[in-house]
């Protein structure tokens, strides 16, 4: 099996990869990086690879970046307070260079495979690649992601080759099963609806209404500066910085798969909602607004995202990281993510597996029973 390592989105065969990305994710297809490369968020540097058989026919593909991150990404308050100190005096103290395989701005797999194809001849191809790339260029880290429930299979794949599996935060996700939103309030136990509807209620108060748009390019510089505000005070985790320009080529490059929810107080635009249409799935991938308050408004965006998928006729929302409390009030629930870990240095890397944990904190899964017919299941 041979590979091709291609430094920009522009240089990759296009028929290659999308022979073989057509019936997955399209986070994973060739406009979605070219939005990701266009935007230049961070100091993101990306390759493409697609692995070839002997008879020249492309069997797989996966997406590389480097970036400059926090290796204490996760850290708990205690150890976060330590490094703000420090890096009033040292800014890039623990900020180290990584190679990281996977997607940075989605829940990703690893890798998409032809069906038939062997994944250990893949991830043995995949990791030496990896390896002779950290070590050329000089990575103090890489990172392979992201491993969900449904990629239990690949992971001691990757162990075989000294990789540490480590918790990552986890995704919340709601399965749709009702057929308009009447059906999803009366659905939840009462004391989840109550709750629901009582914030609901304050928002209409407020005067708070919303629309649905597709094309919102117009609108990137103001979605970006609402982004901004919730970025900037944000406590659980940080790390890619959003631009204009990734708004414009979201809403460009994605087209009708791309949608923003606008929410105006009367007729002020407060806030927005940043979604993507996978298939049967619904992204909720961001979120911003005008100014930061712990107010309603977010359960009232969140409640309008189920809303939208429900009329859609999703089987499910992604609701990303984070805010898992509000999130799993109104039905979602956690849902694990690990990374595979190995430095490039066979004397640093025994120690990874040890070390990381120690260094980041991830919340406990735990799930409520918000409907009348679930349970709810604690792990």
């Amino acid at each position: 099996m041979k590979s091709i390592l291609f430094k920009s989105i522009h240089d990759v065969p296009r028929h290659d990869w999308e022979s073989l990305q057509q019936d997955h994710s399209c986070t994973q297809s060739y406009e979605f990086w070219k939005v990701a490369e266009q935007a230049r968020l961070n100091d993101f540097r990306y390759r493409y690879v697609i692995f070839y058989d002997e008879l020249d026919q492309p069997v797989a593909i996966t997406s590389l970046y480097t970036i400059t991150t926090d290796v204490a990404i996760f850290a708990p308050n205690a150890l976060k307070r330590v490094l703000t100190w420090i890096r009033r005096f040292s800014p890039r103290f623990f900020m180290l260079k990584m190679l990281e395989c996977g997607s940075p701005i989605t829940i990703n797999k690893p890798f998409i495979a032809k069906s038939g194809i062997s994944h250990a001849d893949i991830v043995t191809a995949l990791c030496q690649l990896l390896l002779d790339l950290a070590q050329e260029q000089g990575h103090f880290l890489i990172v392979v992601r992201d491993f969900e429930p449904d990629t239990q299979a690949l992971q001691p794949l990757f162990e075989r080759h000294s990789y540490h599996l480590v918790d990552s935060l986890p995704n919340t996700y709601l399965d749709v099963s009702w057929s308009n939103p009447g059906e999803y309030l009366a659905g939840m136990k009462s004391y989840y609806r109550s709750k629901l509807l009582k914030h609901l209620r304050i928002n209409e108060k407020n005067g708070i209404r919303h629309e649905f748009v597709d094309d919102f390019g117009a609108l990137a510089e103001i979605l970006w500066r609402q982004w901004l505000v919730v970025h900037e005070h944000a406590s659980e985790y940080q790390r890619e910085v959003l631009n204009p320009e990734f708004y414009r080529e979201f809403s460009r490059e994605l087209g009708e798969r791309s949608k923003v929810i606008l929410f105006y107080r009367h007729d002020e635009l407060i806030a927005h909602a940043l979604l993507l249409i996978d298939g049967d799935v619904l992204r909720w991938l961001y979120v911003g607004r005008t100014e930061a308050a712990n107010d309603s408004l977010y359960i009232y965006v969140a409640h309008k995202v189920v809303e939208f998928a429900i009329h859609l006729g999703m089987a499910r929302v992604e609701m990303g990281l984070t805010t898992y409390a509000i999130k799993k009030d109104l039905g979602a629930y956690m849902s694990p993510i690990r990374l595979a870990l190995r430095s490039p240095s066979r004397w640093i890397n025994p120690f990874v597996g040890f070390y990381y944990p120690l260094l980041n904190s991830t919340p406990k899964i735990s799930n409520k029973s918000v409907f009348k017919n679930a349970s709810c299941v604690d792990s």
